[in-house]
């Protein structure tokens, strides 16, 4: 946690009922079975934010809508909003949806991480860096950035 918190008050909003899934896991190199925005949804609906005990969808950093899937390209975007323009978190939080979906996603796709147009004061160098592989390997190799980022995964049992 943060000591000084950028924002200290965030507006905080009830979250999606969870709709029932026949197939709530991704699928596996070898299944056929497309991968659609909701399923994309769902792994990252419950990443933590880094400063506050909320969710990115309880803090709509993170909507559905904000999910793009072309699966028969292999491609995902995922458009976030961070809560103030400058928030200092919004690297850490494109990282961690990036990590998230790295790990439940098959290797053959895409993943575009970008934070909603005009909502960072810095968003254009942000979404260079979290689309950049060789700077998100270099932010992997740093154990505290890890650390940081495991623990926005990790899931929550509240």
């Amino acid at each position: 946690m943060v000591s000084e918190l950028i924002n200290a008050n965030p507006i905080v909003y009830e979250k999606k009922e969870r709709r029932d899934r026949s197939a709530p896991s991704v699928a596996d190199e070898y299944t056929a079975e497309p991968i659609d925005q909701l399923e994309i949804f769902d792994h990252i609906r419950d990443i933590k934010d880094p400063e506050h005990p909320y969710s990115l969808e309880e803090l709509k950093v993170i909507t559905e809508d904000a999910v793009e899937v072309k699966d028969e390209r292999s491609y995902v975007r995922v458009t976030f909003t961070p809560t103030v323009e400058h928030c200092s978190m919004a690297t850490i939080i494109g990282l961690c949806l990036r990590v998230k979906l790295m790990r439940c996603l098959p290797s053959r796709y895409k993943v575009d991480i970008r934070i909603a147009p005009g909502r960072h004061v810095t968003e254009a160098a942000i979404n260079k860096q979290l689309n950049d592989k060789e700077r998100v390997a270099a932010a992997l190799e740093n154990p505290n950035l890890v650390d940081m980022v495991d623990e926005c995964l990790a899931p929550s049992y509240a």
